[in-house]
């Protein structure tokens, strides 16, 4: 018997598959990335290395079908791509690279394949996968954040980042949980058993994950949920005109979004003074920026630093527009751009936008590969939904969670860093492994171009 991911039912027990619990084994540790690596990094970097390593050789070992899908090709692009701007940076400024091509700089970001292979294509471990990493917030939030203090400081008004990384990195796990809680609401209390010990559970979360959202103060998040919230809103409502028995309905879209919008009323009215205070922090540094009087813009504040920094990056990128200046091209630019301020080099090395980073880094190059990536998911996602692959809502939230996490990326290099990993890696292993399923069933690739015969 040939060994295939795509089966939701293990029924064949192991002394019959020996496969099989090698897989159970690599299904657990998934569920342990996904639940621990916030609260126990040891944990999570070890399962995570895991799950990556041993899932790209069992896609190249058994995977006849997905050797040939974008994913794969395009980690290899970004090897090459890494090594060609590492290789004419040797030519042009070899004093400023490092002693290798630090090809994990961009591979990192295809972790996912790892997690998309040993899910299998199956729906319900992907709800467990990501259903489980709202507990390992909580779970990392309290811990390290000296539990019941880091809160009342919060509701106190002052900023808070639980100990873990920085506020901003925080703020981005609490939106992305609060994201997939209100898109999820009807899954999680109305299907299945224990209904109202989920909906005790959901009504807790998403309460947390508000509050979380609040007290972290990050403007860019509130933007990205404001705007992937509507985006949500908009392709739900047009999917619940459209087709009358679609499993979106009007009364689930308002229900959906009903009682969020009132618990960001409320928390607004209770958090009134210090959002009015963040929100109002840099008037003047933005009035100056629409004004284009660079001057005038400081650059020992959040908004002044990041466009200072982003002036800087385009000054580099202009120089070397096709290939870059290698994988310390952001450090490059904080460290040797002359018209920065000496203690803002020695502070800062990074650019606050990934987008950024990834093309002062490899140029045009790099940023064509992370294009095609971002437009095949974005496809395969819009076909694996339309072949009844993908359920509505998970494609949704694969909408909106792409609009959140570009936003909070122009803001912060969240990319750059384990936390935005960690997150694309959960949300995109989702997504491909029933994008791969869909191309199994239907024998169809998401780009017909890259068809082989080994397919």
């Amino acid at each position: 018997m040939r060994y295939s991911p795509f089966h939701c039912e293990f029924s064949l027990p192991a002394s019959q598959h020996p496969v099989s619990l090698w897989r159970w084994s690599l299904v657990m540790v998934v569920m342990a990335y996904a639940g621990l690596r916030i609260a126990f990094p040891e944990v999570g970097e070890l399962t995570g290395t895991l799950m990556a390593l041993l899932g790209l050789f069992a896609v190249l070992r058994w995977g006849q079908r997905l050797r040939s899908s974008a994913p794969l090709w395009l980690l290899l692009a970004v090897v090459l791509v890494q090594l060609i701007a590492w290789t004419s940076g040797y030519f042009h400024h070899p004093d400023w690279l490092p002693d290798n091509p630090e090809l994990d700089r961009l591979a990192k970001w295809f972790l996912f394949i790892g997690m998309a292979w040993w899910l299998g294509g199956c729906t319900r471990l992907t709800w467990m996968a990501w259903a489980i990493t709202v507990p390992g917030l909580l779970l990392a939030v309290w811990l390290e954040g000296q539990g019941w203090y880091s809160w009342q400081r919060g509701l106190a008004g002052k900023r808070v980042d639980f100990g873990i990384q920085n506020a901003q990195h925080v703020s981005m796990f609490f939106g992305t949980a609060l994201l997939g809680l209100v898109l999820f609401a009807r899954r999680a209390v109305t299907i299945g058993r224990f209904t109202w010990w989920r909906r005790m559970g959901w009504v807790a979360a998403t309460v947390i994950s508000l509050v979380g959202v609040v007290v972290t103060q990050t403007r860019g998040v509130w933007l990205a949920l404001l705007v992937s919230s509507m985006v949500a809103l908009v392709l739900s409502g047009y999917v619940a005109w459209r087709r009358a028995h679609s499993e979106i309905s009007l009364r689930h879209v308002t229900l959906w979004f009903l009682v969020p919008s009132l618990l960001v009323v409320i928390m607004a009215s209770a958090f009134h003074t210090p959002i009015e205070r963040r929100l109002a922090a840099e008037n003047q540094v933005i009035a100056s920026i629409v004004a284009r009087d660079w001057e005038s813009i400081p650059f020992d504040t959040s908004i002044g630093n990041r466009v200072h920094s982003w002036r800087a990056a385009m000054e580099w990128i202009a120089e070397r527009p096709l290939v870059g200046w290698g994988g310390e091209g952001r450090s490059l630019v904080m460290d040797h751009t002359e018209w920065m301020p000496a203690w803002n080099r020695q502070e800062y090395g990074h650019l606050h936008n990934t987008f950024l980073e990834v093309f002062v880094s490899y140029g045009l190059l790099g940023v064509l590969v992370i294009g095609a990536l971002a437009l095949w998911v974005g496809l395969g996602t819009f076909r694996s939904w339309r072949g009844g692959v993908m359920p509505g809502d998970m494609a949704l939230f694969g909408y909106s969670f792409f609009i959140f996490f570009m936003i909070v990326n122009m803001f912060e290099s969240f990319l750059s860093f384990w936390s935005g990993g960690y997150v694309f890696t959960i949300v995109m292993g989702g997504l491909v492994t029933h994008i791969w399923r869909w191309q199994v069933e239907t024998g169809q690739r998401v780009f017909p171009v890259l068809r082989s015969k080994a397919s």
